[in-house]
């Protein structure tokens, strides 16, 4: 049996292809973009964005997996250096309209899960060096995370205005990381108050 070595120049294309993909589901959205218009940003043929993809959907469960992967390099990264010295603003930035989109239309469940999977497996991780039990499930407040850490992708337009900079400079990238590190270092709540509110909140419930 003969096994065809793919044309390096095959794999180039699927990735524009794929970039192209990502740039017209962030500008227009699944329903309104077109195989057509992202093979012309991509410079191929229609033929070709459907022999590497298939269909529509497969050429975006291609965007969402491309996705999965980076965020998978943020984690392996994370584990090995300081948190300050990691910008996933600045790593996801060129996705942040697609992700925003994917969002927004429903889509883009597998890459929300894989987050909040991650977040899961840190916060177990975490928790067993904490002196008691948290009081609310580890998926709870990963899921809780990845949608805090999500709404700067879809709110990216808000949050600029707020931070009177751009996300897309490195001023903007740093200021937004170090509100982030202090809100998350600095709870809003006292141990007291926060005590009084679960306890407030269970008699709501009964």
């Amino acid at each position: 049996m003969t096994t065809t070595v793919p044309d390096p120049e095959d794999l180039t294309a699927r990735a524009r292809i794929r970039d192209a993909a990502l740039r017209h589901f962030g500008e227009h959205g699944f329903e309104r973009a077109t195989i057509r218009g992202i093979a012309e940003t991509a410079g191929v043929s229609l033929g070709l964005v459907r022999h590497h993809f298939g269909s529509k959907q497969a050429l975006r469960e291609a965007c969402d997996e491309h996705l999965m992967k980076v965020m998978h390099r943020l984690h392996e990264e994370a584990a090995s250096r300081p948190l300050g010295g990691l910008n996933p603003v600045a790593v996801m930035g060129p996705y942040r309209d697609y992700l925003a989109r994917a969002l927004a239309e429903g889509s883009a469940a597998s890459f929300f899960d894989e987050m909040v999977r991650i977040g899961v497996r840190w916060l177990e991780e975490a928790d067993r060096k904490r002196p008691g039990p948290p009081g609310v499930s580890p998926q709870a407040r990963a899921t809780v995370i990845a949608t805090m850490a999500l709404s700067f992708s879809v709110l990216t337009g808000h949050v600029e205005r707020g931070l009177g900079v751009s996300l897309e400079t490195t001023e903007g990238q740093h200021e937004l990381l170090r509100a982030v590190l202090w809100v998350y270092s600095h709870p809003l709540l006292t141990p007291e108050e926060a005590a009084a509110a679960g306890a407030a909140l269970g008699r709501s419930a009964s």
